[in-house]
């Protein structure tokens, strides 16, 4: 706490306010949440702190708890209630350090680590590799199981480079460019068709490996960018799963295939905790005149632990929890209650916001309007009515009076589509509530941040995160403040593929490790 405390003298010093800024209406709480959250913003030393100190949040790890309570912590801090409440278990784990190294036929670290939830090695393990290989149906796979016994199994296609697209357009002449996509696309179709000859999941043939004997499954899931990776989880805790890096997988890859016998040693520490609680933080300022109706703010707080959640949803967390401390500073008394919500386990499936909303049926009836934000770091300019007829109308009312600084590039897409699952607003859109997703640039978010090996504090642009979260502050107190509730009349959903479509229904969350479908 201390250590923030003097960052946020240094960040406030260094912030520079924007042009100066026309108000459409002079309302002087608008005023304020400009000045707190433009001039005095506090996203940075909050992002610093949650993002490099606290890490990564995979749902049911250490992490996780030690991220909810500086989020606790910093509510108190600010004179905001907030409670953990629990929604059900989740499988636990610890991740460790992870070494990878080629040490035959020559020497060279590798960039890589475990899936989540893998275990470990318990020490250092030294194996050759094999390629999983080309057969022709299931039956020839079962056979073939035992020779993965005592060796490191390479489950991935091997870019033929791990160079991006964008870097071939720019240089390479066209024939060529077109060549190698068309010769990719072939391989990539080839090991796709490999696998499904294997007549298993990816999941099930890691763990068939595994029980054949195999000292580690290595694969790799190229993001198409400089150096990332995408890093998921595993459900084998039999042998462990590890990630290496496109190039690192290649190299080891062509050595296999040349017959130049590659010796892999993998030292991987990680600590199963078996079923462990998993909670939402909920923080409220009470309503003053309507305290059953509510305004609501919405980020999962967790991430995968390939790097720092950053992006993703650190920022919206970020914007969140900054809104909450502005509000509370120039609009301690609103006329609906103030929620936020900070999600556990979006990632497995919204499992933490759809049992919010399952569990309390009385908020989802009293919401006003959610406001949810998860895709990076960039600047909000999108916003679906979510299939809500009437909502488009109240939604441009809240925004004109907000100065055009933050709000002349933002689009709304009227009636637009109910989501579906993608992120946390769609745990309230499907029972007719008005919930918001506010859609941000991209900022090479699916490449390079969504999910990767590099989503990191650096990859945060801090002149846009304050942006968001002073706009956010602002559509609160504008949708606190209306006399009208917003209206739920749903748009009739157009026809799919030929077929009548439905608005969507309410998924039930998976409430234990067990449940997950994912």
């Amino acid at each position: 706490m201390r250590l923030l405390a003097r960052t946020v003298l240094v960040a406030t010093f260094a912030a520079s306010p924007l042009a100066a800024q026309t108000f459409p209406v002079d309302d002087s709480v608008l005023r304020q949440i400009w000045s707190q959250g433009m001039d005095s913003s506090q996203t940075w030393p909050l992002a610093q702190a949650l993002m490099d100190s606290i890490g990564p949040r995979l749902t049911g790890s250490p992490g996780l708890r030690a991220g909810q309570q500086w989020l606790r912590a910093m509510y108190d801090r600010w004179g905001i209630p907030a409670r953990t409440e629990a929604y059900g278990t989740w499988r636990g784990w610890r991740r460790g350090v992870t070494h990878i190294d080629l040490v035959q036929p020559r020497v060279r670290s590798l960039e890589g680590m475990t899936l989540a939830w893998s275990p470990g090695t318990k020490g250092k393990v030294e194996a050759g590799t094999v390629i999983l290989p080309d057969l022709p149906d299931s039956a020839a796979y079962q056979q073939w199981l035992p020779q993965a016994k005592g060796r490191f199994v390479l489950v991935s296609y091997a870019q033929p480079t791990c160079r991006p697209d964008s870097s071939y357009k720019q240089f390479a002449l066209p024939d060529n460019f077109d060549r190698m996509v068309k010769e990719r696309a072939a391989a990539r179709d080839a090991w796709t068709a490999r696998l499904k000859r294997t007549g298993l999941s990816v999941n099930d043939l890691s763990v068939a490996l595994a029980r054949a004997g195999a000292k580690g499954i290595v694969s790799n899931f190229w993001s198409q960018g400089w150096g990332v990776d995408k890093i998921f989880g595993t459900r084998n805790d039999l042998a462990p799963s590890v990630d290496i890096s496109c190039e690192d997988y290649g190299l080891v890859y062509r050595m296999t295939a040349q017959g130049q016998n590659p010796v892999l040693r993998l030292e991987a520490e990680a600590e199963p905790l078996g079923e462990v609680p998993v909670a939402n933080v909920i923080a409220y300022i009470k309503g003053s005149e309507k305290p059953d109706e509510y305004v609501m703010l919405s980020a999962h707080f967790d991430s995968w632990d390939g790097s720092s959640g950053a992006t993703d949803n650190g920022t919206g967390t970020v914007a969140m929890l900054e809104a909450m401390r502005i509000l509370r500073q120039v609009y301690p008394n609103p006329k609906r209650t103030i929620l936020v919500g900070h999600w556990s386990g979006e990632e497995q499936g919204l499992n933490g916001s759809r049992a919010f909303a399952a569990d309390h049926p009385e908020i989802v009836a009293g919401l006003q309007a959610l406001f949810n934000q998860d895709n990076g770091t960039g600047r909000i300019q999108n916003i679906s009515m979510q299939g809500l007829t009437g909502a488009g109308a109240q939604f441009a009312g809240w925004l004109s009076s907000i100065p055009t600084e933050l709000t002349s590039e933002i689009k709304l897409a009227l009636p637009g589509q109910p989501g579906t699952g993608g992120t946390d607003n769609a745990s309230f859109i499907c029972y007719g509530a008005p919930a918001f997703g506010l859609g941000s640039l991209n900022w090479e978010y699916g490449t390079y941040t969504w999910h990767t090996n590099r989503d990191t504090f650096d990859k945060v642009v801090f002149d846009e995160l304050k942006s968001n979260a002073t706009l956010i502050a602002m559509l609160v107190y504008r949708a606190s403040e209306d006399p009208q509730q917003t209206p739920r009349i749903q748009r009739v959903m157009p026809p799919k593929d030929g077929q009548a479509q439905n608005w969507p229904t309410c998924a039930a969350p998976a409430r234990a490790s067990s449940e997950s479908t994912r």
